[in-house]
């Protein structure tokens, strides 16, 4: 989905076009669908390449 502009400092202020300028996306389609289960390890990628445990066994890290 699209990203929220007020995650931005001055998000509110600033144009689709600024938005974008600083990583974010802007987009006509949201699909959220549900993730759980104990079988389950999510890690998120930052910009280094570390890793960052998100969710572990189905619960949020």
């Amino acid at each position: 989905g699209q990203c929220y502009s007020k995650c931005f400092v001055n998000g509110a202020s600033l144009s689709q076009d600024e938005i974008a300028a600083r990583g974010g996306n802007k987009s006509f389609i949201h699909i959220d669908w549900m993730i759980g289960s104990d079988k389950i390890d999510i890690d998120g990628v930052a910009k280094d390449g570390n890793r960052v445990p998100v969710m572990r066994k189905g619960e949020w890290a």
